[in-house]
């Protein structure tokens, strides 16, 4: 363990030249970080980006419903993050009679700000390595079991320790495959309410389209504000909660920005796997993505058909499209870009010299196993791991009424293991079945479900939909009446849970079974490879991969080129949206007055040099999911743009990141600016702001 601790400190702390990518730890960024940060043109010091004791860059940074990320911008709790973000809660406050997804909605004060139920944002108090502590009495001798039951238990120990206000929370997470451990004291805040959100023409403009490429010109931005109580702490909604008054906010620079121009981005990233072998990425892209991307193809023509027709599925089902599009199209650039990089050989060829190094530091004997019973695994977990995600993929992702049965199936399963679970499984049940029929069609369900079964399964019956309870919400509440018993009965006679469960019950028993059986060792390998890797290779650069923690990642404003002969420039303007605006088009249309600002140079003071409104730009920054809503922040601290979305050729970073070719997309703060001011007339919001302009001093 100590030789890991070494190991460890040594790549964190050791001086090389500047690169492109990377997700590191806000609080270890003294030395190497702070020195390639500055030789990128920077002029932030480490403690600028993270001080535990005075407020510093992180306390601006939050977690937006445990998925996006979001900045606070104001001395009045004030926050930005992505119209995608918040489009769920956009979604909750629309009918036909409001439509605010199609027209977009400005509170023009406090009072017509809108509550959003379950709604939190989450800051980070403090990161602390606690490694050792965490690792207090494992032995390599001890099975994987073993040792995860002691780290638990330590785990739980030092959260029990730490001393804490009554309004923070701790958590502890797992570093580089679970050979280090960090402890997080956060502050949760609940009280979030909706500001201002621009119509979906301009925060989803181009849609599924221009989803995941470049050049984009989507103004996908939204706004909240945090309440607090009267002593500023987190407290769940009331009238009479404050706007939160933040330790630090973001200034914004209408300066802009310009090509080679250092960015930061600091948010929440979800995952990723930049150390898998060859072997897993061949899986990955060949076999395991493929299969599931064909399954939402099938779901997505079939919704995206009936959304053109009906204003109220649109309504219905936009959030639920923009899901399930969302990964699809990034699988597919994933694929192309891994073959296009030719990453699986590179893969293989450090494989190569990882082995090499191995012979030579005598290694060969302890880590020489590694690779080849990697190749051993993987080729036995390749068809259940495909099997169980395409289960996932019809029951829990794009069809709504196997969704329903197979939380239904939940509930039997925690009853059947213990009555006393009866009433907590049925009340979860209820608000699962609540939350699907709140925008739920069930013409578009069954066509769903006659597009995407067939491709998990022969046993097809679509009648279903005409003998079972659950396409109703008052028919599937009346099915949980009565006493377990009962209950269970019932249910069992339902057309839809009789298909279902036999399907579910072979999930349960064989192939989730299976998949962890077989995804067990594979897991506790990649922690062993990882630890393999420092000490064979200990010069190379190593960050631990996205876990949905506190990251900065740092790099420039720079175009690239996706192919032959085609070069795209970094900077995206508002004349772009009207070369791409077509009149009446879902994806295209631009609202009038928009049209209008444009033919009129109605600009403000918002565009650059050359009279032009920036809207998006690009740069080298190292981001995933998750990444959606963080801040890009200048050479000095100030906010320039906000990051929403990756170009399609560098998905790929998830597992392999290239800077030739993955490439970050950020809307410019300049456009957000435009649309606050000259198009929604929010001027208030505006002068709430601090705006600066750091390249004129």
């Amino acid at each position: 363990m100590k030789l890991l601790k070494t190991l460890l400190v040594l790549f964190i702390t050791m001086q090389v030249s500047a690169q492109q990518g990377g997700m590191w730890i806000p609080s270890l960024l003294e030395g190497m970080n702070e020195d390639e940060m500055t030789s990128l043109g920077s002029k932030l010091t480490a403690q600028d980006i993270y001080d535990v004791n005075n407020s510093s860059l992180k306390d601006a940074i939050g977690h937006f419903n445990g998925g996006c990320t979001t900045e606070i911008i104001s001395d009045k709790g004030l926050i930005l993050t992505n119209h995608h973000c918040g489009f769920g809660q956009i979604q909750s406050h629309s009918s036909l009679e409001n439509d605010y997804l199609k027209d977009g909605f400005w509170a023009m004060n406090l009072d017509e700000e809108l509550p959003n139920e379950g709604l939190f944002v989450e800051f980070i108090v403090s990161i602390e390595d606690v490694t050792e502590r965490v690792f207090s009495g494992v032995t390599d001798g001890m099975s994987e079991r073993e040792k995860q039951s002691i780290i638990d238990r330590n785990s739980n120990s030092v959260q029990q320790q730490t001393k804490t206000e009554a309004w923070q929370n701790t958590k502890i997470k797992a570093f580089y495959k679970g050979n280090q451990y960090f402890l997080f004291v956060t502050e949760r805040f609940e009280d979030i309410r909706l500001v201002g959100a621009p119509p979906s023409s301009i925060g989803k403009f181009g849609s599924d389209t221009d989803n995941w490429v470049f050049p984009r010109h989507t103004g996908d931005f939204s706004m909240f504000r945090i309440y607090a109580d009267e002593n500023n702490h987190p407290a769940k909604y009331s009238k009479s909660n404050k706007p939160y008054k933040p330790k630090h906010y973001l200034p914004v620079s209408l300066d802009g920005i310009e090509e080679g121009d250092f960015t930061l981005v600091f948010g929440f990233p979800g995952r990723t796997n930049e150390y898998l072998p060859a072997v897993a990425i061949e899986h990955i892209t060949k076999e395991f993505n493929p299969s599931n991307i064909a399954i939402r193809e099938a779901a997505l023509k079939v919704i995206d058909a009936n959304m053109k027709t009906s204003d109220a599925v649109r309504i219905k089902y936009a959030s639920k499209q923009a899901r399930i599009a969302n990964a699809w199209k990034k699988w597919i650039g994933e694929n192309q870009g891994i073959e296009k990089s030719n990453a699986v050989a590179n893969r293989k060829a450090f494989e190569a010299k990882y082995t090499q190094a191995l012979k030579t530091k005598g290694l060969e004997a302890k880590y020489g196993n590694i690779l080849p019973e990697f190749d051993k695994l993987y080729k036995d977990f390749a068809d259940i791991n495909i099997k169980r995600r395409n289960f996932i993929e019809v029951f829990l992702v794009t069809n709504e009424l196997m969704q329903m049965t197979f939380r239904a199936f939940q509930m039997e399963m925690a009853t059947n293991a213990n009555t006393q679970n009866f009433e907590q499984a049925k009340a979860t049940l209820i608000n699962r079945l609540k939350g699907i029929h709140k925008n739920y069609d069930v013409g578009v369900d069954k066509d769903v479900y006659k597009a995407v079964m067939p491709l998990y399964t022969n046993a097809v019956d679509a009648s279903i939909y005409e003998n079972t309870a659950f396409t109703n919400l008052e028919s599937a509440l009346k099915l949980l009446e009565g006493s377990p018993k009962e209950v269970i009965k019932r249910l069992n006679k339902d057309a839809a849970y009789k298909y279902a469960k036999p399907l579910m019950q072979a999930f349960a028993d064989k192939i989730d079974a299976q998949f962890q059986q077989k995804n067990a060792p594979i897991t506790a390998l990649q922690k062993q490879y990882m630890k393999a890797l420092m000490e064979a290779l200990p010069d190379a650069r190593y960050f631990p991969d996205a876990n949905s923690t506190l990251r900065v990642t740092y790099g420039q404003v720079k175009g690239y080129s996706p192919r032959d002969a085609v070069y795209y420039q970094p900077v995206s303007y508002l004349d772009g949206i009207m070369e791409k605006y077509i009149a009446g088009d879902y994806e295209f249309d631009v609202p009038a007055k928009l049209r209008d600002l444009y033919i009129a140079k109605d600009f403000g003071q918002y565009a650059d040099a050359n009279g032009k409104v920036p809207v998006c730009f690009i740069g080298t920054n190292h981001t995933t999911g998750g990444n959606s809503g963080s801040p890009a922040i200048d050479a000095e601290g100030n906010l320039i743009g906000l990051n929403f979305d990756r170009v399609w050729e560098g998905t790929m970073s998830d597992m392999n990141y290239d800077p030739e070719i993955c490439r970050n997309i950020m809307v410019d703060l300049r456009y957000v600016l435009f649309i606050i001011d000259k198009y929604a007339g929010a001027t208030h919001l505006i002068d709430e702001m601090k705006l600066v302009h750091p390249k004129k001093k």
